[in-house]
């Protein structure tokens, strides 16, 4: 115990002098058992870049297709063709959803969904076009590196040419799903057909080389370890003095409940709130650190924002992904909530756009 607290100390000097942490800084922070002084150290970096606000955004999620070819054990969204509850909307039947979600005010539509055996890539491209000539100020935040992967596997053609063709349909920005855990000896456990690690970094390179900003994620609280969790933090922390492509880092709990590993009990709240505050002590090249209610549930999100989030996502509007697998917190806050919600937490809520830039500042 004695050494635990020497170490919080040596790591609580580094902080406040602005030096970067180390494999073994990242390890001592997950061990360590004492809860305040972690959110201490991770609310003064917080607060030394952000002050007192904290972000949301106007969204909608919207996932075109769940029917999907791999086997992820951690996922209840996907079916197989045919089974039943799979779906696939129409490029007309996304552009109606976007409709309602810029008349309810959204600034930004999340596209994901599953990788369909039989759609041609001229279906996604569709989708963003569509939406874009119907609401050409949306910004389309959409595909993951996961889904960019499959698009150069169906058209036989380059990355660079999957990455421009999508940009030119309407492509704004990518979202940061697909990343689950890097370290392969997790990925062959939980999603041993999906992209690899060294891929999805790869496509992610490619993506911030063309201009196009994205996210990034870490899928925590299933089979994988501190070490897993801390490599995974310094491979983005890597990639982004790379490129500085990277404009959020999002820590998504994992929800067992209808998938195969529904055996696990999935992370508790103290783990949780470890997580996002090593994230913002290690990633301290990324901006924004953002505390994703859906998973974490509102409250838990609150308190997030005292250890090191700064940005609570927004409105979502029907996200689906999470909730195939039981999340039990409701799908989805209005404006006024998510703002009360921040507010009640002590800070000033900012509404943003995609890419941060402040769309109102809400004052009490």
């Amino acid at each position: 115990m004695h050494s635990d607290k020497n170490n919080l100390m040596d790591i609580e000097e580094k902080v406040l002098a602005g030096e970067r942490l180390s494999f073994e800084d990242g390890l001592a922070l997950f061990e360590t058992d004492d809860l305040p002084a972690l959110g201490r150290m991770a609310n003064i970096v917080r607060r030394r870049r952000h002050k007192n606000i904290t972000y949301y955004n106007m969204n909608r999620h919207l996932n075109p297709t769940n029917v999907c070819y791999w086997d992820c054990t951690f996922c209840a969204f996907y079916r197989k063709p045919g089974q039943e509850g799979a779906y696939t909307f129409t490029p007309e039947q996304c552009v109606e959803m976007a409709g309602q979600a810029f008349n309810a005010g959204a600034t930004e539509v999340h596209i994901v969904g599953g990788l369909h055996p039989h759609l041609k890539f001229d279906y996604y491209l569709d989708v963003l076009s569509s939406i874009k000539r119907a609401y050409p100020s949306l910004h389309l935040k959409a595909f993951t590196m996961v889904e960019i992967d499959h698009f150069k596997r169906i058209t036989r053609t380059s990355d660079e040419e999957v990455i421009l063709r999508l940009r030119e349909a309407g492509l704004d920005s990518c979202p940061g799903g697909g990343a689950e855990i890097f370290h392969e000896e997790v990925r062959k456990q939980i999603c041993r057909h999906k992209t690899s690690s060294k891929r999805w970094i790869d496509l992610s390179r490619k993506v911030h080389n063309a201009g196009i900003r994205s996210n990034a994620t870490m899928l925590y609280g299933h089979i994988e370890n501190y070490s897993h969790r801390v490599d995974h933090l310094i491979k983005l922390r890597e990639l982004q003095d790379e490129t500085n492509g990277f404009q959020c880092f999002i820590p998504l709990a994992f929800h067992p409940k209808d998938t195969e590993l529904s055996h696990l009990p999935g992370p508790s709240g103290v783990d949780s709130l470890k997580v996002v505050a090593v994230s913002r002590l290690m990633l301290d090249n990324f901006d924004h650190i953002k505390a994703y209610w859906v998973m974490l549930g509102k409250h838990l999100a609150q308190v997030a924002l005292h250890y090191g989030a700064n940005d609570m996502d927004g409105t979502v509007m029907e996200e689906r992904i999470t909730y195939a697998a039981g999340q039990v917190s409701e799908r989805e806050a209005s404006r006024n909530e998510i703002v009360h919600l921040i507010q009640e937490a002590g800070f000033q809520a900012v509404e943003r756009d995609t890419l941060y830039n402040p769309v109102e500042a809400m004052m009490v």
